[in-house]
């Protein structure tokens, strides 16, 4: 019986989430394009954006469905103009962690941009992940010399706690190519919860706690070395020890 309960949480949850959706996409970004100043509208997509979200997580939270447990809130919510890089253990990591860093911009599936509903969202708020090489390099610096932050999962698919993906490239190009440093975070939950494959509607008999720890900052700059390749390498094998070092 609970377990059904909280399955009809978390669909109204998303029901919800959707109804968000429409807003922002319908209402919201054309009132943007109409009247605020071409310079500002970035900041003003974002800002929606995250408050959006963090509404929606502190509803998840309010229902009992999750609880966000963070190690060093201070500095989770302080950082800025970084290249932010996490695990990936559901599917809301990412509205998570918008909802809770200012300043941050996120990639999104290239399909979304197909997709009626979030389309304008991904175009206005978020990077496509399918932008050819150079053309992401000059898109996230573009939004990194903005002092944005820019969030990467860079194993590149959701995971659990005892799985360890292949730490791609990905986010040592963006650094390296914006001069930003990486700060790692962890994240893990004590139940599978939107896995790949998984039903949505799967949140098991009790709460679902989040764990977050932001780790030691990367300074790019200890990397460096006359062979890109082996300092792309270097900072990649960096990025992987720190996510995925045994948490206490």
């Amino acid at each position: 019986m609970i377990k059904l309960y909280r399955s009809a949480l978390v669909i109204f949850c998303f029901i919800f989430f959707g109804i968000g959706a429409f807003i922002i996409s319908f209402l919201i970004i054309p009132y943007i394009k109409l009247f605020v100043k071409k310079e500002k509208r970035r900041e003003c997509y974002q800002s929606v954006l995250r408050n959006s979200w963090k509404n929606f997580i502190d509803m998840t939270v309010r229902l009992g469905i999750i609880k966000v447990n963070i190690k060093d809130y201070e500095r989770l919510t302080n950082i800025k103009n970084k290249v932010i890089v996490a695990t990936h253990p559901s599917f809301i990591d990412i509205v998570i962690l918008v909802g809770l860093i200012p300043k941050s911009i996120c990639f999104a599936k290239k399909e979304l941009l197909h997709n009626f509903l979030l389309k304008d969202i991904v175009k206005s708020i978020c990077i496509s992940n399918g932008l050819e090489l150079e053309e992401m390099k000059s898109v996230t610096k573009e939004y990194l010399d903005e002092g944005y932050n820019v969030i990467i999962f860079p194993m590149g698919r959701r995971h659990k706690q005892d799985e360890f993906p292949k730490i791609r490239k990905g986010a040592a190009v963006v650094a390296l190519n914006s001069g930003k440093n990486i700060v790692p975070v962890k994240m893990y939950t004590d139940y599978d919860f939107l896995q790949i494959g998984q039903p949505v509607y799967d949140a098991g008999d009790k709460v679902i706690n989040y764990y977050i720890e932001p780790m030691e900052e990367i300074n790019i700059q200890d990397y460096i070395t006359s062979d890109e390749v082996e300092t792309k390498k270097n900072i990649t094998t960096s990025v992987a020890n720190a996510l995925y070092s045994i948490v206490e």
